[in-house]
């Protein structure tokens, strides 16, 4: 007497989609892939900073330049190649140090935020 069982052919199939379906529903516990993490770099520019934050294809850029006469910030959001934000403004005095490195701690603290509720 053969005590083997068959499986029907819709089984192994049926089964996948559980523990795949058990793999997705988790995968939102996982840390973020390197592609997701967010990639800051400031630089110099002269009286003024840059900052550009990647995120896989996402990227935000602020611009503070400072000239003796006035300051202006320029700030940009982009998804691949579409541009979500473009906005700049424009200062009667020219920023202080201090004023600049504070618009560059709030912009990046605010697209910290805003990355990580996505």
């Amino acid at each position: 007497m053969n005590t083997q069982r068959s499986h029907s052919p819709t089984f192994c199939p049926i089964l996948a989609l559980v523990f795949i379906g058990h793999s997705v529903a988790y995968a939102g516990d996982l840390p973020p892939s390197p592609s997701e993490e967010l990639q800051i770099e400031i630089t110099r520019k002269g009286l003024g900073k840059q900052v550009v934050i990647l995120q896989g294809a996402k990227e935000w850029f602020m611009l503070i330049d400072v000239t003796p006469e006035n300051s202006v910030v320029v700030r940009q959001e982009k998804d691949r190649e579409m541009i979500l934000v473009d906005e700049s403004e424009t200062h009667d005095r020219p920023m202080t140090p201090d004023e600049v490195d504070a618009a560059v701690t709030d912009y990046v603290d605010s697209v910290k935020t805003r990355a990580k509720k996505k």
